[in-house]
């Protein structure tokens, strides 16, 4: 099943269950997906899918930073709840060390050995780790590689 199609079936799901919460965040995704579609004319695919799940999961964990700088954690855990929600919708992450062993090899691929060439590696590493890594650990992890 696509992950579209998974979506809008959790969504009637959450809908005969009654959770609204679930429904709630179904929803936002259901909308984020289509002003894609409307606004660049096209279907979205999987890919596309995940590229916006991971901006919604990293929206939201700034807002749980914020909330939780200031004193808000009720919104925090709600804040929380939908990333947890989210989560299901991407693939399932790469453990920290076969990131560290795509790095490695991208490094090695490229010959890079400085910063300057950091370019190179991301665009080798983003292809393969997009939706299955963060990929702003994946550039901290790749800032440490070369600078030692």
């Amino acid at each position: 099943m696509q992950t579209k199609q998974r979506i809008s079936q959790d969504m009637k799901d959450a809908m005969r269950a009654k959770e609204a919460d679930k429904l709630s965040t179904i929803r936002m995704l259901m909308a984020a997906i289509k002003q894609v579609e409307v606004d660049e004319r096209i279907e979205v695919d999987d890919a596309r899918i995940i590229d916006i799940v991971t901006k919604m999961i990293k929206q939201r964990h700034d807002s749980v930073k914020i909330y939780r700088d200031n004193n808000h954690n009720e919104a925090a855990d709600k804040e929380q709840a939908e990333i947890d929600l989210l989560h299901n919708y991407l693939p399932a992450q790469l453990s920290e060390a076969e990131v560290k062993a795509e790095i490695a090899a991208a490094v090695a691929a490229t010959g890079a050995s400085s910063m300057a060439q950091m370019g190179q590696v991301m665009a080798i590493l983003k292809p393969k780790l997009n939706g299955v890594a963060d990929m702003g650990q994946v550039s901290a992890w790749v800032k440490a590689a070369l600078n030692s």
